[in-house]
């Protein structure tokens, strides 16, 4: 899949969306608000799938859980690395 960051108002949001790939179309909001002195971060995610009418199916019986599961598992990897200072490597890979 090739994406593309197609809006952006940092630090508060930014979108990114597929160009390319099997999807019909993903749409990718990233929200950031400050609460109590800690940054919630939202994500919205809308996607479609093709296919028509086999597709809207497949995506309410598969698709959506799994893709549910997977955002959760790579933000909970992202607040690792955020809280954790892991994230020093990353930018500085000498570290």
């Amino acid at each position: 899949m090739t994406s593309k960051i197609t809006q952006c108002n940092r630090p508060y949001h930014f979108r990114d969306e597929q160009l390319k790939g099997i999807f019909q179309y993903i749409k990718h909001d990233h929200t950031f608000e400050i609460v109590s002195d800690k940054v919630l971060m939202r994500d919205i995610f809308e996607f479609e799938s093709p296919y028509g009418f086999a597709g809207k199916v497949f995506n309410k019986i598969v698709l959506t859980n799994y893709l549910a599961k997977l955002l959760i598992k790579r933000n909970k990897i992202i607040k690792d690395f955020a809280e954790s200072g892991k994230w020093k490597a990353i930018l500085n890979p000498t570290l």
